[in-house]
């Protein structure tokens, strides 16, 4: 199964198990299926809940936090993630506060898939990495798509959380296969942190004495792992790579781990090994170097509050401090040889293990 289908598994599940729950976006309807088909077959099996609507992003997200507000669910779908900018005083100012703001806590089940990032040559407006954005919005959840998290349970979880969420699914995962990682490693999940979903591990043989922990999100897997494998081969580094499903709130180190929901990724995901904060806090512990990586551009980033939290947690045990690899700061061009200058390359996560290794 590709990640593409993995996912439009998950909304046909969702609306069949969930009578009200509603798709909301534009051209989502057969026979189009939306930009990059995730919708496909939705309005032909539930015609009255999944909505077509006019290009209006604030509307659309205003709409759904409408209805999640009334006690329904609702996931939006925002053709390009960069236009989640026309949508963000309805995430940031009516969403995001309206789960608590009424003097009693009320669920808000919302989320808002944004097909993210580049290398498919769409140019500034079609190419972004938003996430930074909406990091540490009180409130609101950020979650990005990865080829090793069953998409079924991941939105499962986001609306189960009762909070609005952000869902950041990165283009070029579409295609790939999911749970499928380059030879010679393989993965597991542990069980850390509070969103029942888990950490995957990439890793060669043991994966709490790598040389190196990288911590990347889902969009960042297939480069990290190319760069595992010519470390590997050409200078015999080992890496371990985190990949989190909830980007934010980031508690996948804290001390106190919560079980698995029922029907969570770790029930359904195949290697799920038990709780673990502390197993992945070993591997950092063990490595000559940590690294964040994330394709958004440089200044104020998700990397910057996974280094900070772990230096809070680890400072007097880690052996250099964590180093961070992000896009550049400037806009995404869209001809190939100039795109592939702004966004992080698998040559960049390379180097930087090399370079933290030698000092």
């Amino acid at each position: 199964m590709r990640v593409a289908e993995n996912l439009n598994a998950a909304l046909h599940g969702v609306l069949e198990a969930h009578p009200t729950t509603y798709v909301i976006g534009e051209d989502i309807l057969d026979p189009y299926g939306g930009a990059f088909k995730i919708t496909k077959g939705l309005s032909s099996r539930f015609p009255g809940r999944v909505l077509g609507t006019p290009i209006s992003e604030a509307g659309i997200t205003g709409l759904a936090a409408g209805l999640a507000l009334c006690g329904d669910a609702a996931i939006v779908e925002i053709m390009f993630g960069d236009f989640v900018a026309l949508a963000f005083d309805p995430i940031v100012n009516f969403a995001a506060k309206s789960g608590s703001m009424y003097g009693s806590r009320v669920p808000m089940r919302m989320v808002v898939r944004c097909p993210t990032g580049g290398g498919r040559g769409y140019g500034p407006t079609h190419s972004q990495s938003m996430q930074k954005h909406f990091i540490g919005v009180p409130g609101l959840s950020v979650y990005e798509m990865s080829p090793l998290h069953d998409n079924r349970a991941v939105v499962g979880a986001m609306l189960a959380s009762g909070e609005p969420s952000v869902f950041f699914e990165d283009k070029v995962l579409y295609t790939r296969t999911m749970f499928d990682v380059l030879e010679p490693f393989r993965y597991d999940m542990v069980a850390a942190g509070n969103a029942g979903v888990g950490v995957a591990r990439v890793f060669l043989d043991d994966p709490e004495a790598a040389d190196c922990v990288i911590v990347a999100p889902g969009g960042m897997v297939e480069r990290a792992t190319r760069a595992m494998r010519a470390l590997l081969l050409e200078h015999e580094v080992t890496c371990c790579l985190y990949v989190p499903s909830r980007l934010y709130p980031f508690d996948i180190f804290d001390d106190a781990d919560s079980p698995a929901s029922p029907g969570s990724s770790l029930s359904a995901s195949p290697g799920v090994q038990g709780s673990g904060a502390a197993r992945l806090r070993a591997g950092l512990r063990a490595a000559r170097a940590v690294l964040v990586v994330e394709e958004g551009t440089e200044g104020g980033t998700w990397g910057s509050e996974v280094a900070h939290r772990i230096h809070r947690l680890m400072w007097r045990e880690l052996r250099r401090p964590v180093v961070q690899i992000s896009s550049a700061d400037s806009v995404i061009p869209a001809a190939t040889h100039l795109e592939s200058r702004v966004l992080v390359q698998e040559s960049a996560i390379y180097d930087a293990v090399l370079e933290a290794l030698r000092d």
